[in-house]
């Protein structure tokens, strides 16, 4: 019988570090040569325009990160809900130039692939408490990336009625 290859553990994180930056080269494929009126432009009424959902991945983005602070500085900590609604931090993230939110966003997100890269095994299996059943730092990161995908192919449906895609 043939041997089973070696699954790479690390090398799943690795796949999601590179997922996280392929996903910010959309976000910033789709909202390239956009000025202000359009990234806020709502498209889809009561749906979020391409500036909200930007905000709202970079805001999102941050509370995962706060959770990895806690994971990686405290032995299973609880780890609390996100509940968008009526989030203050989001509000002031959107009250800023789309421009702004855009270069906050992809450099909070290098900043945190590049810190993800250095993690250790033992650092991406750290566990939280959670409602989810063994949460750890790469569920976190997992989930952000699924997560975080839906709201990327929304970006590509409110991006198609503002003009030719940019390559």
């Amino acid at each position: 019988m043939p041997e089973q290859p070696h699954h790479d553990k690390h090398g799943a994180h690795r796949q999601l570090v590179a997922r996280l930056r392929r996903q910010a080269d959309d976000v910033r494929r789709f909202t390239a040569g956009l000025d202000e009126a359009l990234l806020a432009k709502r498209v889809i009424t009561d749906k979020w325009s391409l500036k909200e959902l930007v905000c709202h991945l970079w805001r999102v983005e941050q509370v995962f990160e706060g959770r990895i602070n806690a994971v990686l500085a405290q032995d299973n900590p609880p780890i609390a809900r996100y509940d968008p609604e009526g989030d203050a931090e989001f509000d002031k993230l959107v009250a800023k130039a789309g421009a702004e939110s855009l270069a906050g966003f992809l450099a909070d997100r290098e900043k945190l692939a590049a810190r993800l890269d250095g993690f250790s095994p033992a650092d991406w299996h750290r566990p939280g408490r959670s409602e989810f059943p063994h949460y750890d730092v790469h569920f976190q990161v997992e989930y952000m990336a699924h997560h975080e995908a839906h709201h990327v192919c929304q970006m590509l449906q409110r991006r198609v009625p503002l003009g030719k895609l940019p390559h």
